[in-house]
């Protein structure tokens, strides 16, 4: 997991397959990430506010319960500790203190789960930034508690009713809004997706959690599990292990598994794998987990996928709703339902030739559960009815 070329490559992924118009964008933020990751007084500013203001480092839980009912050892890297309660935060103080850094005077957001938005509305109130947050209509009526977050923070978040009402539509709305206002203002990417420089910057802004892990964990765990959507808190993980002995795992939802079952396309600036019909046409994703509600993943979860380095399978709703009632019995832990997609593939490979039992695990608890009360009160009704 090294820098991409210079077109932002990494192998046959990413790139930057943007309109004209947003070349000269695109080219400015990564001479701007490239000079200021370079830049050991940016570094230091970035650690500090990271320090104070996210509560930095998160700590790595072991799961002794857990661990005993399912067969192997399971510890958990806890992001849902964070402020604002995930991973999400490394990422927006970055790029919002990027933007600053680039003389940027708002940021433009796009969100699933809403942990993005809220996460960028955050530092943007820190940062004294203006914040226009997309969100798909849908994501709107089930996340309604993250939507109230980011409007108390001061974001306008905008509802997108296009296509699938979801993130993919999101990210898309995002990005049209930014190819009008590029001189003003910053478009804060949530994930590892999108045109070059961000696969590689948010993953290099979310690194420190598998670099943290790394220096936590007082030996390399047989495996190292996370959820992904577009990927961050997977590719931030993995990271930090992909120079060891490690297996790499990255668990996506069924209804968004780009990385196990699509095809190579372009979306939203970059060559990845997405889910594809005969035609070519990119698949509506699904998911109970807004966060995972995506037809592919960054450029290089494909590469890793290609290379061998890096496993992606497949969970479905039902095995991750009974992932998260399981840590919270066992450790009183409520998970994301982002999060416990990973949970469930290691419930379900436990003990199995896949997971064998006796196996060090490490988890990424990318975050916390809060914003998908509502959800799993109406599964909890439906099975009782």
């Amino acid at each position: 997991m090294r820098t991409p070329t210079r077109k932002g490559r990494f192998g046959e992924y990413g790139g930057r397959w943007v309109p004209e118009s947003l070349v000269p964008a695109c080219l400015e933020v990564a001479d701007a990430f490239e000079k200021a990751w370079a830049d050991p007084g940016f570094r230091d500013q970035l650690q500090t506010m990271l320090a104070r203001h996210v509560g930095r480092p998160t700590p790595v839980t072991p799961a002794e319960r857990l661990s005993a009912e399912l067969g192997v050892t399971v510890a958990l890297k806890r992001e849902d500790l964070t402020h604002t309660g995930s991973h999400k935060i490394n990422n927006a103080v970055g790029q919002a203190l990027l933007a600053k850094r680039m003389g940027k005077r708002r940021l433009i957001a796009e969100t699933g789960a809403g942990m993005h938005g809220v996460a960028t509305a955050t530092a943007g109130a820190l940062l004294d930034l203006p914040v226009t947050v997309f969100m798909g209509e849908q994501d709107v009526e089930r996340q309604s508690h993250n939507v109230f977050r980011m409007r108390y923070l001061g974001a306008e978040v905008v509802p997108v009713r296009t296509g699938s009402r979801t993130l993919k539509d999101a990210t898309s709305e995002a990005m049209r809004h930014w190819v009008s206002s590029t001189e003003e203002a910053h478009y804060c990417l949530g994930s590892v997706v999108g045109p070059h420089p961000y696969p590689w910057m948010v993953r290099e802004f979310q690194r420190v959690i598998g670099d943290e892990a790394r220096e936590q964990h007082m030996t390399v765990p047989d495996y190292v599990v996370a959820c992904v959507g577009g990927g961050s808190n997977a590719a931030g993980t993995f990271a930090g292990f992909a120079g060891t002995s490690a297996r790499l795992v990255g668990v996506e939802a069924i209804g968004g598994s780009g990385a196990t079952f699509g095809q190579a396309g372009v979306l939203h600036g970059s060559r990845s794998l997405f889910l594809q019909d005969e035609h070519g046409q990119i698949r509506e994703a699904h998911s109970i987990a807004a966060g995972l509600d995506y037809p592919g993943v960054g450029p290089e979860h494909a590469h890793l996928r290609d290379l061998g380095r890096a496993r992606y399978v497949a969970v479905d709703d039902e095995a991750a709703v009974a992932a998260a009632a399981q840590l919270a019995r066992t450790e009183g832990i409520i998970p994301a339902l982002e999060s416990a997609h990973a949970l469930a593939w290691v419930a379900e490979a436990a003990g199995t030739p896949d997971l064998p039992a006796g196996s060090t695990v490490l988890l990424t608890l990318s975050g916390r559960g809060d914003k998908d009360i509502t959800t799993l009160i109406a599964r909890s009704e439906e099975s009782r009815a």
